[in-house]
């Protein structure tokens, strides 16, 4: 059954001129990061704060269409994945509200998830979108953002084929957690992130900024510990995503 959609609300924070269908590439998922749903609303709709996207879920499970898919809506800011740059022009983002980490970042509710689950599916569709081209703010820009945060589940998504995940074992993950790495296999692991998408490190506060992409890493793809140190469990995930 869909969910209910309106376009009631509308935002002007979006480029011209319209998209070619082929331009999208990317689905782009956030959460809203405030208390008030009502006011998250007000904001992407608000022309003087120029953020946006193109559609919002609340938290029954109601979708709002804020922007016409083929507009490119200000949601991803400064981003990189890959060869893409500025991943407003190649995304379509996806506001999910939730108080995020300043507040309670509690979790999603199933009408929520199961909106999304909606959504992408048609998305998809409509664009040809690649599962491994679903992503989070985070990953991103991981010196900016948290969100969709570590309660997003991505997991659950990928069992639908609406996300990429690996196909390892928790066990077998639980085994190698913590246990350090060499300097060549953490060069191996940076190297594994930077084949997935993640931007790679500048010479500039190298360590400050390797803490940074592990930690949005495993915020996508460890869930339970986000340390930002890398370890064998890290380095496993990061090989089986690149099979």
């Amino acid at each position: 059954m869909w969910p209910k959609m309106t376009n009631n609300n509308y935002s002007p924070n979006f480029s011209l001129p319209k998209r070619k269908r082929n331009k999208i590439k990317f689905i782009i998922i956030h959460y809203t990061g405030m208390k008030k749903e009502t006011a998250a609303i007000k904001r992407l709709c608000n022309p003087a704060t120029k953020v946006s996207s193109h559609y919002f879920i609340k938290k029954n499970g109601e979708i709002l269409n804020l922007i016409p898919d083929l507009y490119e809506a200000w949601h991803a800011g400064k981003s990189k994945w890959k060869n893409y740059n500025s991943l407003n022009k190649y995304s379509i983002g996806i506001e999910i509200h939730n108080s995020g980490h300043n507040y309670f970042c509690e979790n999603y509710s199933s009408n929520q998830i199961r909106s999304l689950k909606i959504l992408l599916k048609k998305l998809i569709k409509n664009y040809k979108v690649k599962k491994k081209n679903i992503l989070g703010h985070s990953d991103i820009s991981p010196d900016r953002k948290k969100d969709p945060g570590e309660k997003f589940p991505w997991k659950d998504l990928s069992k639908y084929k609406l996300a990429n995940w690996h196909s390892l074992e928790e066990k077998i993950l639980r085994k190698n957690r913590k246990i350090k790495l060499t300097r060549f296999e953490e060069n191996q692991l940076l190297n594994n992130l930077f084949k997935i998408g993640y931007d790679k490190l500048k010479s500039q506060n190298y360590d400050s900024k390797k803490r940074i992409l592990l930690k949005a890493f495993q915020r996508r793809y460890r869930q339970n510990l986000i340390n930002g140190l890398a370890d064998q469990e890290c380095l496993l995930i990061s090989k089986n995503l690149i099979k």
